[in-house]
């Protein structure tokens, strides 16, 4: 897997994640719509903090800056 997220997308994710996880926790939001919204979050957490997006790749996407030699 080639890290395809720049390092400001890393962050954005990893933040925007965890705060729908902990808004889950919280009981801010419920039912269904928290579940999904948890599942979401922990995505955006894990694909933030290995650097990769599988959606990116399938869409041929990448925020990476490309290094010139």
């Amino acid at each position: 897997m080639k890290a395809n997220e720049s390092t400001t997308d890393r962050i954005i994710r990893g933040v925007v994640g965890v705060l729908l996880i902990v808004l889950y926790f919280a009981n801010v939001i419920t039912g269904w719509l928290g579940i999904v919204l948890a599942v979401v979050g922990a995505v955006l957490v894990v694909t933030g903090a290995v650097g990769f997006c599988p959606l990116y790749r399938l869409f041929g996407i990448s925020t990476c800056k490309v290094r010139k030699a």
